[in-house]
């Protein structure tokens, strides 16, 4: 049975689907049926390896300035593990601290959990189906580059929330009466935040979230579906496409600094990679490289920070343990 035919008996058996219910129905189906990236959409660390060696420098350089102690580095949602290779070719650098770490991936897509072991191998790694399964007997650095923006989310308006139900053989849009101000929010991110916020709390370490949003003084319908680069309906062809929304990195910052974490931005993509030194590293890129070459960098660079870009839509919040240095990227100098 197809994911429609499964969507359909459950609305005629059940009634009309809520918006974060049809979500996570479609993009678990989505994800665990292929690799999208490149196919539906690009990710930072899939345009360069410069995206990937900077959040490197940003985890040894906070590790260090902790202490060094033994962690749990954490990616959510890592892709095809790009983002981690590349960070972890700059930490491979740092004296003890592959005797200090654990890969812990949380990852649901087979598929995807093929690609990330090809791409880390020779680091041992771990794969959690949920936050809840993480270890919680050491601190982590958890990365989360484009995860909370594909969370279900739901969606009220004029008094009504947005449901999703059957006409003919069609999924449509239907309103249904529902008490409560206009508002688009995600319990799935408040749920995940608040475990990951318990565990840093109690065992330390931080948080690194970089996705597009905003700071929760934005309302309105944030609801995409991307299908090859390309916009589509998101109640068309379930499990074909991907479905996000914006981050609303105001609620997850709230909900941090309620656990005891201090929390630190949200700020705009750029003006972060900006300050963990990406220009420098771009030039060193492109040092000797044919013309060709370094322009390829040059607009890789301007892709990840020109505000027109991912630079400004993109936002980096960290949020750190009781005890733990303030990260860079966020007003103080780049290491």
């Amino acid at each position: 049975m197809t994911l429609a035919e499964t969507l359909r008996a459950r609305i005629a058996a059940d009634g009309p689907m809520r918006l974060d219910a049809w979500m996570a129905a479609c993009n678990q189906a989505f994800y665990a049926s292929a690799d999208p990236l490149g196919r539906d959409f690009t990710t930072a660390p899939e345009i360069s390896q410069m995206f990937g060696e900077m959040i490197g420098g940003w985890i040894g350089d906070l590790w260090l300035r902790a202490g060094a102690p033994a962690f749990d580095l954490v990616e959510l949602g890592p892709g095809r593990g790009t983002l981690l290779a590349d960070s972890l070719r700059v930490l491979a650098r740092l004296p003890g601290l592959a005797a200090a770490l654990r890969l812990q991936l949380v990852e649901t897509s087979p598929v995807l959990q093929d690609a990330q072991a090809a791409r880390l191998a020779g680091w041992p790694v771990q794969w959690h189906g949920a936050v809840a399964t993480l270890p919680a007997d050491r601190p982590l650095i958890i990365i989360a580059n484009e995860f909370f923006d594909a969370l279900p989310i739901r969606q009220r308006r004029g008094g009504q929330e947005l449901h999703i139900d059957l006409t003919g053989d069609d999924f449509a849009p239907l309103w249904l009466p529902a008490d409560g101000p206009d508002a688009e929010w995600s319990e799935a991110a408040a749920d995940v935040m608040a475990q990951l916020s318990a565990r840093l709390t109690t065992h330390g370490g931080a948080a690194l979230i970089i996705d597009y949003g905003h700071d929760g003084r934005i309302a309105g319908d944030t609801l995409q579906a991307l299908r090859g680069g390309e916009r589509v309906s998101p109640f068309t062809d379930p499990g074909a496409h991907d479905l996000t929304a914006h981050v609303d990195f105001g609620a997850l910052a709230i909900l941090a600094a309620a656990h005891g974490l201090a929390c630190h931005g949200p700020a705009p993509q750029g003006a972060f990679l900006g300050q963990l030194g990406i220009a420098a590293r771009a030039a060193a890129l492109q040092f000797g490289k044919p013309a060709g070459q370094a322009a390829i960098i040059t607009a890789a660079l301007q892709r990840l920070t020109a505000p027109q870009q991912m630079g400004a839509i993109f936002r980096a919040l960290a949020c750190t343990a009781p005890g733990w240095p303030a990260p860079a990227g966020f007003g103080m100098a780049a290491p």
